[in-house]
């Protein structure tokens, strides 16, 4: 029953409707440390399940990049929510598109391994652009199904996904097909996490920021309340990390088979046919994506011929929920 009022701040119902759900909240203070790995660091991000942030404005170090790539491959949620181009609060010569760009492309784990980008571009619109997907677990998640958003001067996203085969787009802008260009939020899996994206910061702003400041309530006050419903989601979603729940419930993991194992040129995944349609993925152990197929038969064979000696990740995904995670051994 705590009220919104118990904590203060632009992000504060957000923060206040996360502990309802049962996580604990903290904020990194300005001077904290981001880390992975660090013993010595309480707020190290391995104690954590997802890292958000929250249009940055100072680019991040070289170690903070690392960090948070890290972070991801090995199971952790991270949340990039960007603002508009020319959107430079401290005139420092870095605003957020540049700055999540820079850690995208060069944080030295995974260059441009999250499969997407984000324009440097300014618009307003409120669109209801969104894809037919029923199963979508951002578009109709625990918090309720998302139909509409508004941008108060945001960004639109660029997918790649040769970069990455997972990355989805989930709201459009206005008369955009559902391709990879003109995507207002998008999410993919890298490695064991995941990694979502926002175009526009104001969705995110309760209104009850700095008293001095001339404030909007764009998390409940916008696009009939499909703000928070899209970004309480989309935490929820990041929060399970890689032991998601399949909500197909006749699928039974003990009948996938996946042989042999080591692989010597071919693998063979067998399964019944409530799995078809099921993506494979398969990536290294630094999370890079290597290999993706998809079920359509109950014996399915994926050459890996190409590969090179040495442990790999095999995820199959229905629906983007995951359903059985493998890791195999290729000696050719």
């Amino acid at each position: 029953n705590t009220s919104e009022t118990f904590w203060t701040g632009g992000l504060s119902y957000w923060g206040i409707d996360c502990v309802k759900k049962g996580y604990e909240v903290e904020t990194l203070p300005y001077n904290g440390l981001i880390t992975y790995g660090n013993t010595s660091n309480p707020q190290d991000l391995s104690n954590y399940k997802v890292f958000i942030v929250d249009e940055p404005n100072i680019i991040f170090s070289s170690s903070e990049k690392a960090a948070m790539m890290n972070f991801v491959i090995n199971g952790g949620g991270l949340f990039l929510i960007s603002d508009h181009t020319i959107s430079d609060r401290n005139n420092d010569g870095n605003d957020s598109p540049v700055i999540w760009n820079d850690f995208i492309s060069n944080n030295g784990v995974l260059n441009s391994g999250l499969g997407f980008s984000f324009d440097l571009a300014d618009f307003s619109q409120t669109s209801s652009n969104i894809p037919n997907l029923p199963n979508d677990s951002i578009l109709h998640g625990p918090m309720g199904n998302v139909t509409q958003v508004m941008w108060a001067n945001g960004t639109s996203i660029t997918l790649t996904p040769s970069q990455n085969s997972s990355v989805k787009g989930v709201v459009y802008k206005t008369g955009s097909s559902f391709g990879n260009t003109n995507v207002m939020c998008a999410y993919a899996r890298v490695g064991n996490g995941k990694v979502a994206a926002l175009g526009d910061s104001s969705p995110t702003d309760d209104g009850t920021g700095d008293s001095n400041d001339i404030l909007y309530n764009g998390y409940t006050g916008d696009a009939s309340g499909n703000h928070r419903r899209l970004i309480m989601n989309i935490t929820i979603w990041l929060a399970k990390g890689g032991t998601s729940i399949t909500k197909i419930n006749e699928i039974n993991s003990n009948n996938i088979k996946i042989y042999p194992n080591p692989i010597t040129d071919q693998l063979f995944i067998s399964a019944e046919n409530n799995l078809f349609g099921s993506d494979v993925e398969i990536t290294d152990l630094t999370g890079r994506l290597v290999k993706t197929s998809t079920i359509n038969e109950v014996k399915n064979t994926i050459d890996l011929n190409e590969l090179n000696n040495g442990i790999y990740l095999l995820r199959i995904m229905l629906q983007n929920e995951l359903i059985i995670t493998r890791k195999i051994t290729i000696i050719n």
